[in-house]
């Protein structure tokens, strides 16, 4: 009960003040030529930040589960489960403050390339026909295009053209998750939405057949439109508003009528899809705005290079 006290309270503070930090820069968005579009971009870094600090904080209070997931060849397990649990709050508090952001991407995104080449790729390839496995492998894979989408941002400035690729790579990627999960939801409609893993929908939640298809279809259709470069920001600002409301309207309810801060508790999946709804932010800043060409950052004090994208930054 403690942990599960601390835990739930170190998340509200965190988020609470992530939240004033974002509203803060609405001021600056009014002259910007899509202040809409800016506006949900400025969530991502609030939304994509506080899941890592909760995954962060569950390695410390999950730790017998935790550990199990490093791979057996690596030695000193317990030093790798408190590695990355630092490393995981770490980043969120850099992004959320938007200090050193502009390093603390690019590690996040290789810290979660490296999961995915070591626990998620092999278990694909040990288990080919299980679903959840390729689900996972996307899940962390999407993370890591969202972590490397807000690298490119960052960074575009002095490493142009290589952020124009990394950022491609990393819509790319995401694109291809999307169309996977959106077909998920229709051979599978009674798992619960957004990422399809084990949890089934609540026999209370109405509508379970049409939320899965009506969210199955904004995945395939926002997944083929971030191929599209015309239409890429805007099924990107789509996704980061549809997993947002997924969030609060499906999650976030069962989190609040029976807590949970296991591993595959309602907190973690309140976690992992507001963590989806900020990598979709981060890959619509990463796309060039139409209108707009140009990169900005925060007004907070401090060097723009080294901040989280408050505003649509693109190159």
């Amino acid at each position: 009960m403690t942990a599960s006290l601390i835990l739930h309270s170190a998340t509200i503070l965190l988020f609470a003040v992530g939240l004033y930090l974002t509203l803060r820069q609405w001021p600056a968005l009014q002259t910007s030529s899509t202040p809409i579009a800016d506006r949900l971009i400025s969530f991502g870094p609030l939304f994509f930040a506080v899941p890592y600090a909760v995954f962060g904080m569950q390695h410390f209070s999950e730790r017998s589960v935790v550990i199990q997931a490093v791979p057996a060849w690596l030695p000193a397990h317990a030093f790798w489960l408190y590695l990355v649990g630092v490393a995981n709050i770490a980043a969120a508090l850099s992004l959320i403050s938007g200090k050193l952001a502009r390093v603390a991407a690019p590690l996040l995104g290789l810290m979660m390339f490296l999961f995915v080449a070591l626990i998620y790729i092999p278990d694909v390839f040990q288990e080919p026909t299980n679903r959840f496995a390729i689900a996972l492998f996307f899940r962390d894979g999407s993370l890591c295009a969202g972590a490397l989408a807000l690298a490119a941002t960052l960074n575009g400035a002095t490493h142009e053209r290589f952020a124009r690729h990394v950022a491609l790579a990393a819509r790319i990627f995401f694109a291809v998750a999307m169309i996977f999960y959106g077909v998920e939801h229709f051979l599978h409609p009674h798992f619960a939405p957004g990422v399809p893993l084990e949890l089934e929908m609540p026999a209370w939640f109405p509508a379970q057949v049409a939320l899965a298809w009506i969210t199955g279809a904004l995945l395939l259709a926002c997944g083929i439109g971030l191929f599209l470069n015309k239409y890429a920001r805007f099924a990107a600002l789509v996704l980061g508003v549809l997993y947002f409301l997924l969030t609060v309207i499906f999650y976030l309810p069962q989190e609040i009528l029976r807590p949970s801060i296991a591993i595959s508790g309602t907190l973690d999946y309140v976690a992992d899809t507001l963590t989806f709804s900020g990598a979709a932010f981060f890959i619509a800043a990463s796309v060039p705005a139409r209108s707009a060409l140009r990169a900005t950052g925060s007004t907070r004090s401090g060097s723009h290079a080294d901040r989280a994208p408050r505003t649509a930054m693109s190159r």
